[in-house]
């Protein structure tokens, strides 16, 4: 280059007298014709070929038109530029790019931007060319972010130093220096937002990914890894697990980065201070085995342990939160709740304080590494003559300071990579589960000839390694034929439907099925959606045939009581449906589906008699919509046995009998003799109806609008977090936590600001001979306040884990106490999902991320007001940047924090349906699965995960726009105090414009890092609002009264009287039950009927005060129950309710929650409740274990269980809600023995399930529309030949 200049006859290329070594800086003629000329020429045809090739592959995306305007000004520059030169030539490529893009379609282009750009910059010669060089470095290097940008930023502070040392340095180099820490520090931030908007995107991206893979399993997983992997464990995988997986991507970097920029830096130092600058690596070397010894021993996968089966438990007392209140259970589950929880809260304590030992040892590092005889200890005593100056120290802790970022982010980065690593194991071992085997039921094409089901030689179990439930299984079912499986509680039955469907192991043989599967349930699944959706189940709706559907499954009738029709939303689990009404939905899903086999676990059990003839004689039987089907009839009604063309015995686990029902009876085998003995007085079951007259009125009440109109009162709040949720969130800490805090805060302050300005005091010292004196005191006065801040850090950063620990604790203990205080309206007009997210994703969020942000935001807001005191005394005209840059921050910040605060409560709202989405699924896994509705399923969930992302990729945005925003305005606070440390420089000391500047280039990360911390916990503060929200909702009366004298034995005799009862399930609406006047006797048997909606179940929950009464009383031995505390009076009383519910635990833990019976009361009630010889044979007897929801006992063993409760109970008065449902005739017989025998001296109220149990009972009252229609014994009540008459005579007991 230097000989082109020469043979041009131009000046050479560089000249540092001319550019550099005056007071009029400018470039040389050679520089100015070569290099400015050829690099915006040299950038477009290096770039061009790519980027044109870019255009070719791009999707069309039409044609731009051309004005003639615009054609004349795209050619004019490339006809004035000089001809046959490189420029021309350029030019002319440019105009070529703009023609292709608009061919294209392509309206704006970086690459033409940029080489517009730079042509201009390149252009400006008169302006300053140091100016021109830094600018030109910022655009060429934009792509090419390292860690070597810390570098500059110290470069420029030495360059600016050495200005202030040399009095004769020119004017406008100072300023140089100082535009030049402004555009590096401004190029730092706007690369490191990119790169963090980059890994948020990224995580982001993995942990939806995550969450769809976590679902998809579900749908896979046997039934034994379901009874191992439940519902809380799965929430926490999708909630705690996927963001701990984000988080990890997101500060993954920072473990190999810093090793990285901790090398640089001491390159650098090294280069600064020579080999004294090795003495500091030790003090790094110190601290990274201590903090990878303290990353292993925090015992994060313990803490996760018991919050999964703090979920796990939630989720059942959600599920069966009625028969807590029946049975008054809520404080033993409390207990067991808080048991978990102290296991969790010590956990997270131990990880806590470890936490703040890491915390504390790497922000001490600065000083271990600058301040000890590491660093400057060891480069002034190796030598008398090495002298600290203000360009060295400051300089120096310049580097120190931008190694400190990378040190204090390391503990965050390694804790979060531990935190990774245990939640990836865990979602390893739910991933690693056993699944389906594909191969346990053979799918055939369907075929209207030959046997459509067969099973040869099977042997079934519900674990791989477990006992055959089914052995020796033989069957052989013809198309279109009607089976019947019949058979004692636990003998088999279901098991057997779960073969055919692929559900259980195949130990051994064969199992076929010809065709499509449909399956109903013996407890009917459905879903949070409309009766439509649930019966059209992702089906197309033809008209005729969903009403044919409609009218055969007896819905017609209910579609005329809901609200809305087939368009009436429909609550979780069905709640606002009577039993038999969701068994009919049920029943009708399957129906409408036209498969080619039907699989019906005795979808009958739950409605009324003359229903289920009806359903029996238009749907399964021979004359039905499914007559032409393969239907397979897991049954307990005797009357239809003689219609189906297939009987099946089952005994332990095997058919014992098959054959037609005449060709049994002719056999006169064990399946005659029972036919024999209950056929005679069982010829239909009773005709009293089991629909809930509860639900009638509940559905009036909701409107079925129940996740619609919740999710939007949250939806729709203010957008500012209310000050209070700080007062309580603060208020729960304590004052003693909070004095504590800031006093610690403020001295480790204080302590930092005397060892910088002494830090400045030393730079400042003139040398004497060349030689500086008292070194040891100097040092010993560092070393002292540098430990006193660490030991300062170490108390801030636990004194306020401790506290947030605290706090946590008594939110989580007053949401529990909240929840449990709702009355039963509450948890039927609130989705469960919403209720697991707030003691999942609230509650962690409460526990870890509101502390997190709290130890960052006092950190760094004291780090700034340190920085602000040094600013103003140093240079107090930076008062005048400082004050309006302050207002512009403060009005920035509120402007965010208010969307962000409002995108935060959207994402929580948003999140909820996930979990609801999980929660369905997982309960009706066997359903799906059946009806092949896998993909249909995983794209409602894709759905729902994809509308919660889109709730959060907008906060971590706007968070990046408002970092980038303040760091800005941080690097011109940089400037400020650079430009008036120049200009003030004969009256500053180097030491002081060190102190000033190296402090004011923490700003910018000072700033981005009080934005994060005080956005998280402003985003996380919410999650205290969500929490605190339900103790503002309606509560039950109080559990106990203080001074109570009710007597010990109440009630004595179990008298029982309604004075002009009356009870409504809202004020305005209609009464459920109105002028109720009884008088029951003591020791007197009542039986409760009436048809659907007449009251029968509201006199039960007025007596349980479920809900309490609008009008009159209910006493009890004559004490008025209302006037005692709820828990007085449902633990002196009991109920068998319909719905047997069980919790996870051991079968002791299920019978005596208290623990206050022996095991010889608990062996007796189990032998009255006919299931000792069951319980006898379990491996564990009374510790048995039961799964979530007891889904390892059947369902009549599960009633009998119920049985079991009421007989250890030992209460006076006995309700009975229909507690024979489940179980076969001959299991009923016995309960009712059992309950004559055992409950002989108490008073019982039966609400009727087969009329035949209560036509031996002292009174019968009839219900109709809330009120009673008649009452008087049975005999009386047929012999007036009324309603009670009308229903024997329908189940032929007349």
């Amino acid at each position: 280059m230097e000989d082109l200049c020469t043979v041009s006859g131009l000046d050479p290329l560089w000249d540092w007298n001319l550019t550099w070594y005056t007071s009029q800086p400018d470039l040389t003629q050679c520089f100015q014709h070569t290099v400015l000329v050829w690099s915006p020429c040299v950038y477009l045809w290096t770039c061009s070929p790519l980027y044109l090739l870019y255009l070719q592959l791009r999707p069309h995306r039409g044609f731009i038109p051309l004005s003639k305007l615009c054609c004349s000004k795209t050619v004019r520059p490339s006809a004035d530029a000089e001809p046959g030169t490189r420029t021309q030539r350029t030019l002319v490529l440019a105009v070529v790019i703009i023609q292709v893009e608009r061919m294209k379609g392509c309206r704006s282009s970086v690459l033409l931007f940029l080489f517009w750009t730079l042509l201009v910059l390149c252009s400006l010669v008169p302006l300053k060319v140091d100016i021109e060089q830094i600018i030109y470095q910022v655009s060429t290097q934009l792509r090419n972010y390292s860690t070597v940008s810390v570098w500059f930023v110290g470069s420029g502070l030495l360059l600016l130093l050495g200005f202030m040392r040399d009095k004769n340095a020119e004017m406008w180099k100072g300023f140089l220096f100082a535009s030049l820490l402004f555009l590096l520090s401004c190029l730092q931030s706007v690369l490191h937002h990119q790169y963090m908007f980059h890994c948020f995107t990224v995580g982001m991206r993995l942990k939806t990914a995550v969450m769809g893979l976590v679902y998809r399993k579900c749908l896979l997983i046997s039934s034994a890894a379901r009874q191992q992997c439940t519902l809380g464990e799965i929430i926490n995988l999708v909630s705690a697990d996927t963001q701990k997986l984000m988080d990890f991507v997101v500060y993954f970097n920072c473990i190999w980065v810093t090793p990285i920029e901790i090398t640089l830096c001491f390159y650098f130092l090294w280069q600064l201070l020579g080999p004294p600058a090795l003495a500091g690596i030790a003090a790094v070397v110190l601290i990274f085995p201590l903090n990878g010894f303290i990353a292993k021993s925090v015992p994060q996968e313990v803490q996760m342990n018991f919050m999964d089966g703090r979920i796990k438990l939630m989720n059942e007392i959600l599920s069966g939160v009625k028969i807590l209140k029946f049975y008054a259970w809520e404080e033993a589950f409390l207990r067991r709740v808080g048991v978990l929880r102290d296991g969790e809260l010590h956990a997270l304590k131990k990880s806590q304080i470890l936490y703040s030992v890491s915390l504390a040892s790497f922000n001490s590092s600065s000083f271990l590494v600058s301040l000890t005889p590491s660093l400057f200890g060891v480069y002034v005593l190796t030598d008398e003559r090495n002298v600290l100056d203000a360009q060295k120290i400051f300089v120096s802790v310049a580097l120190i300071n931008i190694l400190k970022t990378p040190l204090s982010q390391l503990p965050f980065a390694m804790s979060t990579t531990m935190q990774a690593i245990v939640s990836l194991r865990r979602l390893v071992k739910f991933l690693h589960q056993d699944e389906l085997k594909p191969d346990n039921v053979e799918r055939l094409p369907h075929s209207t000839d030959g046997d459509c089901v067969v099973i040869e030689g099977g042997s079934f179990s519900w674990t791989s390694d477990g006992l055959p439930c089914l052995q020796g299984i033989n069957m052989k079912v013809k198309t279109g034929l009607l089976v019947a499986v019949v058979g004692n509680v636990g003998s088999g039955k279901s098991s057997l439907l779960s073969a055919m469907l692929g559900e259980m192991e195949r130990r051994s043989g064969f199992v076929s099925i010809k065709g499509s599967v449909a399956y109903i349930p013996q407890q009917a699944w459905i879903q949070n959606a409309s009766l439509k959706d649930n019966i059209l189940f992702g089906g197309e709706r033809k008209e005729s045939w969903y009403h044919r559907v409609l009218e055969a499954c007896a819905l017609l009738q209910d579609l005329d009581i809901l609200p809305a029709g087939d368009s009436t939303e429909i609550g979780e689990k069905g709640l606002n449906l009577s039993g038999g009404q969701k068994q009919r939905v049920s029943l009708a899903r399957a129906v409408y589906r036209k498969s080619d086999v039907y699989l019906l676990d005795d979808p009958l059990s739950a409605v009324d008699a003359h229903v289920g003839q009806h359903i029996f004689e238009r749907v399964i039987g021979p004359r039905g919509l499914l007559k032409d089907k393969t239907r397979v009839l897991v049954t307990h009604g005797l009357s239809f046995l003689s219609k189906a063309d297939l009987v099946l015995v089952m005994e332990q686990g095997q058919i014992s009998e098959m054959g037609s029902y005449m060709e049994l009876m002719d056999r006169k085998g064990a399946f005659a003799k029972f036919i024999h003995t209950f056929n005679g007085n069982q010829r239909r079951e009773s005709s009293t109806p089991r629909d809930k007259s509860k639900t009638v009125n509940l559905t009036a009440m909701l409107g079925y609008k129940l996740n619609k109109v919740h999710l939007h009162n949250i939806t729709f709040r203010t957008s500012n977090v209310k000050l209070q949720m700080y007062r309580e969130y603060f208020r729960t800490v304590g004052l003693t936590f909070i004095m504590t805090i800031i006093f610690l805060c403020a001295f480790q302050q204080a302590a930092s600001l005397a060892y910088n300005y002494w830090l400045s005091l030393w730079a400042d010292e003139q040398p004497i001979n060349g030689t500086q004196s008292d070194h040891e005191l100097k040092l010993s006065v560092f070393a002292a306040l540098g430990f006193t801040q660490g030991m300062a850090m170490f108390g801030t950063t636990l004194a306020i884990a401790l506290g947030g620990i605290v706090a946590s604790h008594h939110l989580h203990a007053g949401l529990l106490l909240s929840v449990l205080h709702s009355p039963m309206s509450f948890f039927e007009v609130t989705p469960s999902g919403n209720l697991l997210n707030r003691f999942s994703k609230e509650i962690d969020a409460i526990d870890c991320m509101i502390p997190d942000g709290l130890k960052m935001m006092l950190g760094y807001l004291f780090k700034l007001l340190e920085v602000c005191i040094i600013l103003l005394l140093a240079t107090p005209f930076t008062a005048l940047v400082l004050l309006p840059l302050t207002l512009y921050v403060s009005g920035l910040q509120s402007f965010y924090v208010a969307s962000s605060c409002q995108l935060r409560r959207l994402e929580a709202v948003s999140r909820s349906p996930i979990y609801s989405h999980f929660n369905e699924t997982m309960q009706g896994t066997n359903v799906i699965r059946a009806f092949g509705e896998q993909r249909r399923f995983v794209l409602q969930a894709d759905r729902r995960i994809d509308n919660n992302q889109e709730a959060y990729f907008p906060r971590f945005v706007a968070t990046r726009w408002l970092a980038v925003n303040l760091e800005f305005l941080g690097n011109l606070l940089v400037l400020a105090a650079a430009i008036l440390s120049v200009r003030g420089r004969n009256e500053l000391t180097p030491g002081i414009v060190g102190l000033a500047v190296s402090h004011s280039l923490q700003v910018t990360g000072i700033l981005s890092w009080i934005v994060r911390s005080w956005t998280d916990v402003e985003n996380n503060i919410v999650s205290v609002e969500r929490v605190k929200e339900y103790d503002n909702t309606p509560k039950e009366a109080v559990w106990t009264l203080e001074g109570s004298l009710l007597p010990a034995a109440w009630p004595t005799s179990g008298n029982i009287q309604f004075e002009d009862y009356g009870l409504q399930y809202r004020k305005g609406l209609d009464w459920a039950l109105n002028n109720i006047s009884i008088d029951i006797q003591d020791r007197e048997k009542v039986g409760i009927v009436g048809r659907t909606g007449a009251g029968k179940s509201s006199l039960a929950l007025g007596i349980f005060r479920i809900l309490e009464a609008a009008k009159g009383q209910i006493s009890i031995d004559g004490i008025n129950i209302a006037q005692i505390g709820l828990h007085d009076l449902r633990s002196r009383i009991t109920i068998i309710p319909q719905d047997p519910v069980l919790f996870s635990g051991s079968l002791r833990m299920n019978l005596d929650p208290f623990d206050t019976c022996s095991d010889e009361d608990l062996w007796k009630a189990l032998e009255l409740a006919h299931l000792s010889s069951f319980v006898l044979a379990l491996p564990q007897k009374l510790n048995h274990q039961c799964c979530e929801g007891g889904e390892n006992l059947s369902l009549g063993q599960r009633q009998l269980l119920c049985l079991a409760r009421a007989l250890l109970r030992k209460t006076r008065i006995l309700v009975l809600d229909e507690a024979t449902a489940a179980v076969d005739l001959k299991t009923d017989q016995l309960i009712q023995s059992t309950i004559r025998a055992q409950f002989d001296d108490c008073t019982v109220l039966t609400i009727a399930h087969r009329l035949n149990t209560i036509m031996d009972y002292t009174r019968i009252i009839v219900m109709d529309h809330g009120t009673i229609a008649e009452m008087d014994s049975p005999s009386q009540l047929i012999r007036l030949q009324g309603k009670f008459y009308q229903m024997c005579l329908e189940a032929g007991l007349v």
